[in-house]
């Protein structure tokens, strides 16, 4: 089958240049113009004055599934995945049974890929059932088709078993992705310690939590030469560290996440668990941190941490007791684009980088995040011109937990391909 995707703004190679895409058979073809007559293809898709970028990476979602399906599965996690264009996520092992054998690792790729409408990449655990001291066996692991390591979720609270975690994804040459976060310095905190949660009555944890740990393992990333990435970057005083870090020629990457870019502390309106999530919304100095590492190269991508929830787990008015996390595949593009992109503050440029090629790159996920000839055809297509209000209706996710909902935005994705084939599209077309 032969495609043509005619008249877009396409972004490759790092730039935006008008140019049409030419697939056949789930991969791309060629780009340029007058590359065939408009008859002699199967479809015709017409993004005049649209966005055509490669499908989005976001390395770092959870699908609930096995186990925990009542929040979300592999099928509405991954179409809640294209929804906001991403046609490549790398799925948390914070599921049951926990992906920390072969067998399990290979039965969780299997269903990934049979139930699954983007490409799923599988996180093995570090440690077996993501507790404890012992950590799995990394090169089986990999020989099963893990694509990166992580507890996340879960700080890995030992230094000896994280240097042994270290020695392990350095030897067989993966990342070791790490929730980092120091449980015996949470003391009982919800939000964030200081004047916010003084003014709700909530128990607050100091933002140390992070950023101890944070140099911790980079002490530890140094000496064992891992490739060393952090979810989430929330605090000012992480950032610095990964900054000196990066001069030291430590092996080190991060990621920052929609919701600690648009939000701090102070917005959060009342005590509401739609507001919760771990790490927590920080100072609006530390919000300020990440964007600026994010414009300076040291946080080198933006991952959603999409952390779906049953509304019984996240009752909106108090957040003790709740389940922490929000969604965000459906949001991320939109949101960021929004109120990043078109005030000026990011290129759309820039973002699309750390949404897509970044992200596909540090991962070592070489046939996403490029809309290049002989790469699969995984496209997104967005609306930068037409405003729409985000409403829980609208969520192809299971979970509705989301402090974005009612917010009007801009970046609304027109049409996802995956291989070529229809993963979502606005108006409910089909392949």
């Amino acid at each position: 089958m032969r495609m043509l995707i005619k008249g877009g703004c396409c972004f490759v190679d790092g730039r935006l240049i008008d140019t049409d895409v030419l697939i056949k058979d789930g991969k791309i073809q060629a780009l340029g113009k007058n590359l065939v007559a408009e008859g002699s293809v199967d479809k015709l898709i017409d993004a005049s004055g649209k966005l055509v970028a490669p499908g989005l990476v976001d390395v770092h979602v959870h699908f609930r599934d096995p186990g925990l399906t009542y929040k979300e599965t592999v099928e509405t996690g991954s179409k809640a995945a294209a929804h906001g264009g991403f046609t490549t996520v790398g799925a948390m092992p914070n599921v049951d049974p926990v992906p920390d054998t072969p067998e399990k690792m290979r039965q969780m790729i299997k269903h990934n890929q049979q139930t699954g409408v983007v490409h799923v990449a599988q996180y093995s655990s570090v440690t077996v059932n993501r507790q404890g001291d012992q950590p799995v066996d990394f090169q089986e692991m990999k020989d099963a088709g893990a694509f990166a390591f992580s507890n996340d979720g879960s700080g890995i609270q030992t230094a000896g078993t994280m240097y042994r975690a270290m020695e392990g994804a350095a030897k067989v040459g993966l990342p070791l992705a790490a929730h980092v976060e120091d449980n015996s310095l949470l003391f009982g905190g919800v939000m964030t310690a200081g004047k916010r949660a003084e003014e709700l009555g909530l128990p607050g944890a100091p933002s140390v939590s992070e950023s101890a740990q944070v140099a911790r393992d980079l002490v530890l990333a140094k000496a064992t030469g891992v490739h060393y990435h952090i979810c989430h970057v929330s605090t000012k005083e992480s950032v610095e560290l990964v900054r000196l870090a990066k001069k030291e020629g430590v092996n080190v990457t991060c990621e920052v996440t929609p919701h600690h870019l648009l939000l701090a502390d102070k917005d959060i309106p009342a005590n509401n668990s739609y507001f919760k999530m771990n790490p927590p919304l920080r100072h609006e100095e530390d919000r300020q941190a990440v964007i600026e590492g994010l414009l300076d190269g040291t946080i080198d991508m933006i991952a959603t941490d999409h952390a779906p929830h049953s509304r019984k787990e996240k009752p909106q008015d108090d957040m003790r007791g709740a389940a922490n996390g929000i969604t965000g595949s459906e949001t991320a593009f939109e949101m960021l684009y929004t109120k990043f992109v078109r005030p000026g503050i990011f290129s759309l440029a820039q973002l699309l980088n750390w949404l897509s090629a970044v992200p596909a790159e540090e991962f070592g996920l070489d046939q996403a995040g490029h809309l290049e000839p002989g790469k699969p055809a995984d496209i997104a297509i967005f609306d930068l011109n037409t405003e729409r209000k985000i409403t829980e209706d609208s969520y192809l996710s299971k979970g509705v937990n989301s402090p974005f909902t009612g917010q009007r935005v801009y970046g609304t994705t027109d049409l996802t391909l995956v291989d070529g084939k229809v993963a979502y599209s606005r108006n409910g077309e089909e392949e």
